[in-house]
């Protein structure tokens, strides 16, 4: 028995060897990479929702150059201290991966613990399930979860977008969700360069109806990158890149050098 849910009937899925199904008949190929597409063709807003093959391409290059490391080893720390023998996790809006693996690699050895990565994106949901056989990968929106009520004891989102009432339907009472935010100086030296008038990012509430806020965990670093790729794959990852002109684009792409605070805040909940 997998953790994920059919789609249409809501029932459970059991996986086969190349194939999903469940005990009404509908049935879901497995990709040789090893995902399942759990997005109903009438549930996508556009023919291939979520980030496209270059953008996906850009975040693996940086993320995998290091520099966001000490995010996705705090994150880690932070799920072990809650995690235990038989333990499920859901990774939402997982992305290519780099933060469940990391993830997945760190619990290893800590008992039974099943670990799901979903994300809209079919390209990243790809390279995620191709680098990361211990998870189990799917196709799907946050806004209509692939899981049954009350399934998760851990529900961890970095940067993804929030669904309340999706992630309050899946968590068990007491379970925990952890939220990363960037924090109000994340990237802005990049904005300094990209923007006339370079702005920091707002401070995000704390409060989620349904919720319990424990405690917030800031981690900060400072960066130097000396790398035109590199920068120019940053920015590729970051929402900037879409809201930036083409005069600011032109810079971000000419630069060689750039010295930036990274920051997140990781919010701790537990549903009430």
């Amino acid at each position: 028995m997998s953790g994920f849910i059919c789609p249409f009937c809501k029932k459970s899925l059991k996986k086969a060897e190349n194939r999903y199904f469940c005990e009404a008949g509908h049935s879901f190929d497995i990709a040789k990479e090893g995902y399942v597409h759990l997005l109903p063709v009438g549930k996508m807003h556009s023919k291939i929702p979520g980030d496209t093959k270059e953008m996906v391409l850009s975040r693996r290059r940086f993320l995998q150059s290091g520099y966001y490391d000490l995010f996705s080893d705090k994150l880690n720390e932070i799920v072990k201290r809650y995690a235990s023998d038989g333990c499920f996790i859901i990774d939402a809006g997982c992305g290519e991966g780099f933060y469940t693996k990391r993830l997945s690699d760190c619990l290893e050895s800590s008992g039974n613990i099943k670990i799901f990565g979903f994300d809209i994106s079919k390209y990243a949901v790809k390279y995620a399930s191709k680098s990361d056989k211990r998870t189990e990968y799917a196709v799907a929106s946050v806004f209509e979860m692939p899981f049954s009520d009350e399934c998760a004891d851990i529900l961890i989102d970095v940067f993804a977008p929030i669904a309340e009432i999706e992630f309050l339907r899946t968590l068990k009472h007491g379970g925990y969700f952890i939220y990363a935010v960037p924090s109000q100086n994340h990237l802005f030296g990049l904005k300094q360069i990209a923007y006339r008038s370079p702005y920091k990012n707002e401070t995000r509430s704390t409060d989620y109806e349904g919720f319990e806020f424990i405690e917030r965990i800031p981690v900060r670093d400072m960066i130097v990158i000396d790398s035109s790729s590199l920068i120019d794959d940053l920015f590729s990852m970051t929402p900037y890149y879409w809201k930036t002109d083409v005069d600011g684009s032109r810079k971000v792409r000419e630069c060689s050098h750039l010295e930036t605070e990274i920051g997140f805040d990781f919010l701790i909940y537990r549903k009430k």
